[in-house]
């Protein structure tokens, strides 16, 4: 196995296939009288773009409504003059906004792993897909500069993001590890510095000589020129980072946005009601976008809003069974009455240290999740976390009937 924070460099001239209880309140960062551009929803679904003319009357821009997805959004990337931007989703099918461009994308193919992050090229005539196994699929003018499709990975891959020039991109683990091609340089890594916390993302220095790695506590690492300018203490997950110049923002899941290093603040969905959570950030000069699971785009600053898939129906599909490791009925009745008990019947419990129906600490979820389950047990569907529920107890008690007892609850039946 090799360790996740070696340095990697593929020559290979095409791309290689992937392989495949705290309850939540309002941030801190919530500014009033700072305008929310874009509650709006998309009309788009599968692979094909969308453009909506910059500056459209917002009546006419695309909705989600009556939309459904086959997967949830995972990323978003802006073009370079802010004017439009790309949501990907984790069958890869990509939708195409303001002077964004559809150039083709993984929706409708069989991957072997869902696809976790979206970058766009330099110029905006391409775009980057990147799958959990760390597998690269390129798309209009964006190059393939090696993967770690062909590589077992200690963990999965969270994140990717380009040089400046286009030249290569640097890959994150949810470890830490660092995996850089092309032009990008290794200049360390996280690995085992956040043994408690998944790390959730990566963002490059202006010049690429850099850059800042997230943790969805809030902790951030610092290497090459970035310098640390310091860290959130979020009540909801962190789950995005962008640069700022010489600075960085985060973004957690109930959209509280927090500036570091002069980076500029211009609003949040903090404290607002989403239909679903934030899952990414990006930079939109002159300000910034977040973007949910459902596909609802936020803007703020001078990023104009050019309609998004918010408010779309997602529907996730049921998790792959494997023959002799699907969950039986007697674990499903046991680990259901954990979850009455512990949380009165809600399993997308959001936490800084625990979420999901059955409480797990972030850190043994992202251990015993091995099976390309969402990275934060929150958005995991029932039957999932049961699935990594019985993973936890062969380990740690071996026996995978064996649930915690709870103390005389009968869960309510």
């Amino acid at each position: 196995m090799l360790p996740a924070c070696s340095f990697r460099r593929t020559p290979v001239p095409k791309p290689i296939p992937p392989g495949p209880s705290v309850r939540p309140s309002a941030t801190r960062r919530l500014r009033t009288g700072v305008a929310l551009a874009g509650t709006g929803l998309s009309l788009l679904i599968g692979l094909a773009g969308l453009f909506a003319p910059s500056g459209a009357a917002s009546a006419s821009l695309p909705s989600g409504k009556g939309v459904v997805l086959r997967a949830p959004v995972v990323g978003a990337a802006a073009t370079p003059d802010g004017q439009g931007y790309w949501v990907g989703a984790a069958d890869g099918g990509i939708f195409a906004y303001g002077d964004a461009r559809f150039y083709g994308s993984t929706g409708g193919k069989q991957l072997n792993e869902p696809i976790v992050a979206v970058d766009g090229t330099p110029d905006g005539r391409g775009y980057w897909e990147v799958a959990s196994d760390g597998g690269v699929f390129t798309f209009g003018d964006a190059k393939f500069h090696g993967s770690t499709g062909n590589i077992r990975l200690n963990r999965p891959v969270v994140g990717l993001e380009s040089t400046p020039d286009g030249g290569g991109y640097v890959m994150v683990a949810s470890d830490g590890g660092i995996f850089a091609f092309g032009d990008a340089h290794f200049y360390g890594s996280a690995a085992g510095k956040s043994p408690t916390s998944p790390i959730v993302g990566v963002a490059l220095t202006p010049d690429g000589r850099g850059y800042w790695e997230a943790a969805a506590d809030g902790a951030v690492f610092s290497f090459g020129d970035a310098h640390y300018a310091g860290r959130p203490h979020p009540v909801q997950p962190v789950v995005g980072i962008s640069a700022a110049g010489a600075g960085y923002r985060l973004v957690s899941a109930d959209g509280g946005v927090f500036t570091f290093g002069g980076a500029s603040f211009y609003g949040s969905t903090g404290g607002k009601p989403l239909n679903k959570p934030i899952i990414t950030m990006a930079s939109a000069a002159p300000g910034y976008i977040t973007v949910a699971a459902d596909g609802g785009v936020f803007a703020f600053g001078g990023s104009g809003f050019y309609g998004s898939l918010g408010g779309s129906t997602v529907v996730e599909p049921a998790p792959a069974v494997v023959a002799g490791d699907g969950v039986t009925d007697f674990q499903r009745a046991a680990w259901s009455r954990v979850n009455m008990c512990e949380e009165g019947g809600v399993w997308n419990v959001q936490g800084p240290v625990y979420s999901g129906g059955l409480g797990f600490s972030h850190a043994n979820w992202n251990q015993f999740n091995t099976f390309g389950y969402p990275s934060n047990a929150a958005y995991a569907t029932p039957e999932q976390q049961i699935r990594v529920a019985v993973a936890f107890a062969t380990h740690y008690w071996g026996n995978p009937n064996a649930a915690p007892d709870q103390h005389g609850c009968t869960g309510g039946y």
